[in-house]
């Protein structure tokens, strides 16, 4: 699954990667968990753009919005199954702006938490579905997502067997289209076998809290000598 990731690409590069020209001010967050805004980029009424959407998807027909922190991922191999994302898998795609996200490797009784990007660094889209729902009780509007998972690349298949989709940069456009639904070319389009050339680095055990913010989480440790290098 994809728990916990970093984002903290300035403005600029979002704007060259991405193709959005209008890209607001996000405020660079270095543990990002569930149930908290993140930044995605779609096109929905209109040009693409960036939008911040609750992490956790809420179905518009879900009675709660506390069902968005169970639907946080969801497996590429049974999106057409899941009446909870079946909808937005055809219509309703998003690419989650990160610049790498955590994934811990257990080693006995410790859980190592590793940082994965890119190799040159540039920050990725996450493949994501979203969804707009209407609180019953008090007619508020929540825009919500959840990032889609798959099995690993092979450059980080020793860290953990699950991956979130990582949309190649060509297939931008195709995953964003809200008139393209279909949804057996996008699966090939981001299968497994797309290697993004993504490195996996071991980082502090602090980003096990959420709490915890800064640089500091994604830097690699150097060595052991604080104790938290895996081994």
């Amino acid at each position: 699954m994809c728990g916990r990731f970093a984002f903290y690409s300035p403005r600029e590069a979002v704007a060259r990667l991405f193709g959005v020209t209008d890209v607001p001010e996000v405020e660079p967050r270095y543990n990002i968990a569930p149930t908290q805004y993140v930044a995605a980029v779609r096109e929905a009424g209109g040009p693409r753009h960036v939008a911040m959407l609750y992490w956790g998807l809420v179905p518009s027909w879900a009675r709660e919005k506390s069902i968005g922190a169970r639907m946080i991922n969801a497996r590429l191999e049974t999106l057409p199954d899941k009446p909870s994302f079946r909808n937005a898998w055809k219509r309703r795609r998003c690419l989650v702006l990160a610049d790498g996200y955590y994934e811990w490797q257990r080693s006995g009784a410790v859980k190592q938490p590793y940082f994965v990007a890119r190799a040159d660094g540039d920050p990725v889209g996450l493949a994501g579905l979203w969804e707009r729902w209407r609180d019953p009780a008090t007619g508020e509007v929540l825009e919500s997502c959840c990032i889609v998972t798959t099995s690993p690349a092979a450059s980080v298949a020793h860290v953990h067997d699950r991956m979130p989709v990582i949309v190649p940069r060509a297939g931008y456009a195709e995953w964003l289209d809200p008139g393209n639904d279909d949804t057996d070319r996008l699966e090939r389009l981001v299968g497994p076998e797309v290697d993004p050339e993504l490195v996996a680095r071991p980082v502090s055990r602090r980003v096990n809290d959420a709490r915890n913010q800064g640089p500091g989480c994604v830097e690699p440790l150097a060595s052991d000598a604080d104790g938290d290098a895996p081994g």
